[in-house]
């Protein structure tokens, strides 16, 4: 493969990993994922919302930041590029959001869609420097009336908000370096199953008998 296909295809997966973030950032509140999905200047027309990218963030997370339920999923990531460092991309969206409206009645909301972003490249980097979300279904819902504790049960850890979601006591977890893996398990491996034992799964020999004639 050339290098200019390989460099296409690295910029493709920049460009989806840049999406995936702006998911993350507004579903968890989490401002430093929401903030590098856009270039600084940046412009969004989002619903209510247009003007620059930098008002529907704060908007965004004043809102979502209160623990409202949201649910942003991304798929038919479609890529057209004008140039090394511009790009089209059209990706469709499901959205489910839950949370007060300006009276504080909790509404309930699926949406479906499509961004519609100008993507460019600065420095070596991918971000969204215009966005248009284009609405393609819109279903409000009856909200539930239990609380979260008690109709999840023991379907636990619930999603939350930035920093409390799972998620981020994961990415602090230290993954072990191939070798530090490999003495893991082999520390684990024989103390599960005895030090003889694990030696002589580990280091099969052939047996010195002589086949029978």
């Amino acid at each position: 493969m050339d290098q200019a296909k390989i460099a296409e295809l690295l910029d493709r997966e920049a460009i989806r990993d840049c999406l995936y973030r702006y998911c993350r950032g507004i579903d968890r509140a989490d401002e430093a994922a929401l903030r590098s999905a856009y270039w600084p200047g940046a412009h969004d027309k989002h619903g209510a919302n247009c003007g620059s990218a930098e008002g529907f963030i704060r908007f965004a997370l004043r809102v979502f930041k209160s623990g409202p339920r949201n649910i942003h999923q991304i798929t038919n990531i479609l890529i057209e590029f004008s140039g090394a460092a511009e790009a089209a991309v059209e990706s469709y969206f499901t959205a489910l959001q839950r949370g007060p409206d300006k009276d504080g009645e909790v509404r309930q909301m699926l949406l479906c869609g499509r961004y519609c972003d100008l993507f460019q490249k600065r420095k070596g980097e991918w971000r969204i420097a215009k966005r248009t979300v284009v609405y393609d279904w819109l279903e409000e819902q009856i909200p539930p009336a239990v609380v979260e504790a008690e109709r999840f049960g023991p379907r636990q850890p619930i999603g939350a908000p930035h920093p409390h979601d799972p998620v981020y006591t994961l990415k602090k977890r230290r993954i072990p370096s191939c070798p530090d893996a490999f003495r893991v398990f082999e520390w684990e491996a024989a103390s599960a199953v005895g030090t003889t034992e694990y030696n002589n799964f580990a280091m099969p020999q052939r047996s010195r008998r002589k086949p029978a004639r």
